[in-house]
């Protein structure tokens, strides 16, 4: 499924299919990605914490679980900035929602 971006503000087409944006399926989109990033982070945060008691339990290992635990916790950094990333999108498809009238209160 084809996500329009937006880079070219005055047409809110979808490139690919050259019908109206989605706003609002955009955001659910980003915002699960921003909620995949995050699980991301968490698991190789746990992972990396999981790799340092390894390292102190088996000193005779120790090197090895020391790289698989700066290893994890690179990855959590960047599962963390993918999150941030995916959570910027998600309020800007939000702003382009707001922008172009999509919400629609029914009052009755």
């Amino acid at each position: 499924m084809a996500y329009h971006h937006h880079h070219d503000r005055h047409h809110h087409l979808n490139k690919d299919e050259e019908k109206p944006v989605d706003h609002k399926k955009e955001e659910k989109h980003h915002k699960h990605r921003e909620h995949l990033g995050q699980l991301g982070a968490v698991a190789a945060g746990a992972y990396a914490l999981h790799e340092k008691q390894k390292a102190k339990k088996d000193p005779e290992h120790a090197h090895k679980h020391k790289i698989k635990e700066e290893i994890a916790a690179a990855v959590a950094v960047g599962a963390g900035g993918y999150a941030f990333h995916e959570h910027h999108k998600k309020k800007e498809a939000k702003k382009e929602e707001k922008a172009h009238g999509k919400k629609h209160h029914h009052l009755f």
